[in-house]
């Protein structure tokens, strides 16, 4: 049998066949490492895909999934979006995706993909009706900087409260990735993004250990503490950082 790289393409190639022989389908849209990664694709990656229909198709396409069904046996679903599902067929491949008119497209926000079939008589460009990403505004080095500070001060009060799980959220999660978009931002990763809405996506192969040691910003639930003060440090090595919320940050740490 075929590794996962190979077989998830040729079910993308299947899909297409099926919907091009159901005449209510405009296009098949791949996302990601199914779209334009492909090199990303590994033993552990699955299918991300939109499906393009006729306005009257799509509460079919939704209430029904004979369309994935004529691809191989499912063995589990759910509707995660008022859009789509994500399913997981017998044989182990995983799937998400999401089902969308052509003006429901043009209006989704979604990265650069790749078209995998289209009717004949759909839309140029089906596959680039999306509107790019917008990150945050303002983005700059300063933002990220101080929104990072920001979470760390907010999230060392809640650990005091007992909340350590919205602690944890803001300090390990929040926090952290407010540090990778700093780098990015400063060309200090290795490689690109590879999820425009994701940004810990392969964090550890875009940062060396010496410049990113997460191990010390992401210790666990019982360290926010540790986690806040490793952060703080590391920003005022790379960054101008106002002492007056330093010390507020290192004085709730310390209690």
């Amino acid at each position: 049998m075929s590794g996962v790289p190979e077989r998830l393409l040729a079910r993308l190639d299947e899909l297409a066949a099926v919907l091009a022989e159901r005449g209510d389908a405009v296009g098949l849209i791949a996302l990601g490492s199914v779209g334009l990664d492909v090199e990303r694709l590994d033993e552990h990656s699955d299918l991300d895909f939109f499906v393009v229909v006729d306005d009257d198709a799509k509460p079919r396409y939704l209430a029904r999934i004979d369309w994935l069904e004529a691809l191989a046996p499912v063995a589990y679903s759910f509707a995660n979006t008022v859009d789509g599902r994500k399913a997981l067929f017998e044989d182990g491949l995983f799937a998400e995706y999401a089902v969308f008119t052509p003006a429901e497209l043009r209006a989704a926000t979604f990265p650069p993909a790749r078209l995998v079939w289209a009717r004949a008589d759909a839309p140029a460009g089906l596959e680039t009706l999306g509107a790019r990403p917008r990150r945050p505004v303002p983005d700059t080095p300063d933002f990220h900087v101080d929104e990072a500070l920001t979470n760390l001060y907010v999230g060392l009060h809640r650990d005091a409260r007992g909340e350590r799980l919205a602690g944890a959220r803001l300090i390990q999660g929040y926090a952290v990735d407010r540090l990778l978009t700093l780098l990015d931002l400063r060309g200090e990763a290795t490689t690109p993004r590879q999820d425009a809405f994701a940004v810990e996506r392969g964090a550890e192969t875009r940062f060396a250990p010496e410049t990113l040691p997460l191990a010390d910003f992401v210790p666990g639930y019982d360290r926010n503490r540790e986690a806040a003060l490793a952060i703080l440090e590391w920003l005022e090595g790379r960054a101008e950082v106002n002492r007056t919320l330093a010390a507020a940050i290192r004085a709730l740490a310390a209690r």
